[in-house]
């Protein structure tokens, strides 16, 4: 990694689901069900793997137009219970892992901004063992949900970084709108949740499509 002295970037935001954690098909998989339960349309893969990385309600919004709010809590509840079937089996996308160790052991300042609520990032966090390499972490149960910079923000004043040092890195263009409106630049993921050519549009520094490729760049450029 690039000497303290010589980086651009001194806090490094990481999106939780499509870019640490390989979760997106258990997500939008776990959508679909629960449309199909409480007996609503199903919404094609592309539409349920739009919505991650929203907070809940707006991606229920998303999904299920049709669904009065007061059956938000039913459709919620269906969700929650498909996706816990498969949350235990949720696997790090390879090379996560040794990356956040080696950005950690050079000094950088690491944390997330997720959609998830605080529960869920902490059961995540508790199953990889990774809560100790975030120096902070955001939840849309905490604040303002993407693509507000809310998060971003919240997380840049804890941690007494400017905009202009702090780095998002995401999967969505919900992550990108993020950083974007935060004042901060960001790279973007083509492995996780969007496709690459809705990802280019927001016109990210760069976009990798894998975490070697995301540790190289990082190597350069971080």
């Amino acid at each position: 990694m690039r000497r303290a002295d010589d980086r651009r970037y001194r806090l490094l935001v990481f999106d939780w689901d499509g870019t640490l954690a390989d979760s997106t098909d258990v997500i939008a998989e776990a959508l679909r069900g629960a449309c199909a339960d409480v007996g609503l349309a199903v919404p094609d893969p592309v539409a349920a793997r739009y919505v991650i990385g929203l907070g809940l309600r707006d991606a229920l919004a998303h999904v299920a137009p049709a669904l009065p709010p007061e059956r938000y809590p039913e459709l919620s509840e269906h969700y929650r219970r498909r996706f816990l079937a498969r949350d235990p089996d949720i696997p790090l996308f390879e090379g996560a892992r040794e990356l956040l160790d080696d950005l950690a052991e050079a000094g950088y300042l690491l944390a997330v901004a997720t959609g998830k609520t605080r529960i869920g990032l902490d059961r995540a966090m508790a199953a990889s063992g990774l809560a100790r390499r975030f120096h902070a972490t955001r939840c849309a149960d905490e604040g303002r949900p993407k693509p507000h910079p809310d998060m971003l923000q919240h997380l840049m004043a804890a941690l007494e970084v400017e905009a202009s040092a702090t780095l998002m890195i995401g999967d969505t263009t919900h992550d990108l709108e993020l950083a974007r409106a935060a004042g901060a630049d960001a790279v973007a993921v083509s492995y996780g949740a969007h496709r690459a050519e809705g990802l280019g549009r927001l016109a990210p520094r760069t976009m990798v499509d894998s975490v070697a490729e995301l540790r190289g760049w990082l190597e350069r450029n971080g």
